[in-house]
């Protein structure tokens, strides 16, 4: 056609995208749970511990993706805290 304009650069499927999106989110995920497992036992029996296995776990698995990575950072962060609570005492 004279007239069309020639397509911009191939772009790769969209699921592809999201499956890396969704596999970066979970190599976090995995992440955070063996730095969480590596805690000693007085991190173990603080609340904050039990609150971040919920974080990882249930909470992570019934956000959207978009929402997913809000999660992990909250998780993060309380695992920080925990292992300065821990360190600490």
């Amino acid at each position: 056609m004279p007239h069309r304009r020639p397509s911009p650069s191939v772009k790769p499927p969209a699921h592809a995208n999201f499956r890396r999106r969704y596999d970066d989110l979970e190599a976090r995920r995995a992440t955070l749970v063996a730095r969480l497992a590596d805690l000693g036992e007085a991190a173990r029996r603080h609340p904050g511990y039990r609150r971040a296995l919920t974080l990882l776990n249930d909470t992570f698995r019934k956000e959207k993706l978009a929402q997913r990575l809000a999660v992990l950072q909250a998780a993060a962060w309380l695992i920080d805290v925990l292992e300065k609570l821990t360190t600490i005492t």
